[in-house]
């Protein structure tokens, strides 16, 4: 029960990564707010994990949305502890000026603005309350960029920076960020990075990850569980791959 006691919002918390760090969050005490833009996959986790999860439609792109969001986390639970933003999006491998612009625009919006939107809400009241952890999902595509992926892997370049950034400026308030860099898993994202979803293509990804595996949503609940637990207390800045060794 590492996280008794405590609240958390996981932001794209209805499927993949997401929904196995809710099951653990779930599984170690805490209560969860499930923030997806798809209620329905929002809804059947919650329902999974039981009465310690709530559910609700959020796009985390939207200054409105994130608003309500946190509010709703400190209504129906009475705070607010943790704040996991792992909504995210790919987008197709291709040349880098091929991507149209309105799915650049997307990509920005999901994976860089909504992490500034959130903080935005929670750290003054991380601060007022003298401490708070943020989680953020970065990928190796930030450490080791993969070719044909240029805007998804600067993507998350920028959130391997704002959570040092952010490390350094929150650390005298008691608030600790750390970001998580997991290689492709198991998730509905999948067969976007790789372009297509076959046994050639699988066995060509997995061959560059020493371990010979994907990341699945259980190794990434037990990484994200240990950051945002007491037990990590003096860990911050830290964006830990959990990758099988890709990165090496």
């Amino acid at each position: 029960m590492r996280l008794n006691g405590k609240v958390a919002i996981v932001t794209g918390g209805g499927s993949g990564f997401g929904a196995g760090i809710v099951r653990k969050f779930v599984a170690e005490g805490a209560q969860v707010l499930v923030a997806d833009l798809n209620v329905e996959a929002a809804n059947a986790v919650a329902t999974e994990v039981g009465a310690a999860a709530r559910a609700m439609r959020v796009d985390v792109s939207d200054a409105a949305d994130v608003r309500a969001m946190i509010g709703a986390a400190e209504v129906h639970f009475g705070r607010l502890d943790i704040l996991v933003n792992n909504a995210g999006i790919g987008h197709l491998p291709q040349p880098l000026e091929a991507l149209p612009e309105d799915q650049f625009d997307r990509l920005f919006a999901v994976n860089m603005k909504a992490i500034y939107l959130a903080m935005r809400e929670v750290v003054p009241r991380f601060k007022a309350q003298k401490g708070g952890v943020v989680l953020n999902m970065a990928s190796t595509a930030g450490v080791s960029p993969r070719p044909r992926l240029a805007w998804y892997n600067a993507s998350k370049g920028w959130v391997i920076t704002a959570t040092r950034a952010s490390a350094v400026e929150l650390a005298p308030f008691g608030i600790r960020v750390n970001a998580l860099n997991p290689v492709a898993g198991e998730t509905p994202l999948l067969a976007t990075f790789m372009g297509e979803d076959t046994p050639e293509m699988r066995a060509k990804f997995l061959a560059t990850i020493p371990l010979g595996r994907f990341s699945t949503p259980a190794d990434l609940g037990n990484a994200a569980c240990f950051l945002c637990s007491d037990e990590a207390s003096m860990i911050t800045g830290v964006c830990m791959e959990v990758d099988g060794g890709r990165c090496i």
